[in-house]
């Protein structure tokens, strides 16, 4: 991938080329089909690398929608409605090692796959040797952004699924679901037309 190739799938090469190029080396993202599948996901994910936190200003209706166990009421959610904070110490209370006061919003999703819960961050600072889970922001950072999103690509096994262009169980892998499979699948096409 060049400075150039990224420029011209949207992604600015002045933030992004460095941190990309020795995450791809660091977790051999090393191959057209492999870089491809990482910046199609990647894109999506973070609305082409320009959102790096999780957005949890959620309507009533939108916390009904997504979480109806969580807010099983219109009651229940007018109580969290637009408030993300309150939101997040909600819905990651004692998930994803999340078991202080606090700990949903202090580790809600950031970069650029929404690393998300105290114990997916204490996992990618000890993999890099950074004390991430002290400083949760600087996943916010675009270096610690790109690692954050090789590690999870990395432990997840996605260069194999990527050698395989398995985008359906890459997404299944990121998301939790399918949801954008399609838009997915034309990022990822337009990734590999501009790698070539």
């Amino acid at each position: 991938m060049t400075a150039d190739q990224l420029n011209k799938l949207g992604v600015n090469p002045n933030t992004w080329y460095q941190p990309l190029t020795d995450m791809f080396k660091r977790y051999s993202i090393n191959t057209t089909n492999r870089q491809a599948q990482f910046l199609g996901q990647a894109m999506h994910e973070s609305e082409d690398f320009k959102v790096l936190e999780e957005d949890l200003d959620y309507s009533l209706m939108g916390l009904m929608r997504i979480w109806p166990s969580r807010f099983p009421t219109a009651e229940v959610a007018e109580q969290y409605a637009r408030q993300p904070e309150k939101i997040a110490n909600k819905v990651y209370a004692g998930k994803l090692g999340n078991t202080e006061e606090g700990d949903g919003w202090r580790y809600r999703g950031r970069g650029i796959f929404q690393l998300t819960g105290k114990e997916n961050y204490e996992r990618f600072g000890k993999a890099i040797g950074v004390p991430v889970v002290d400083n949760p922001d600087m996943l916010l950072n675009p270096h610690y952004a790109a690692l954050s999103a090789g590690w999870f690509w990395n432990r997840a096994g996605l260069n194999d699924l990527a050698d395989a262009q398995d985008i359906e169980t890459i997404t299944k892998r990121i998301n939790g679901g399918f949801n954008g499979l399609e838009a997915r699948k034309a990022k990822v096409a337009h990734a590999k037309l501009i790698l070539g």
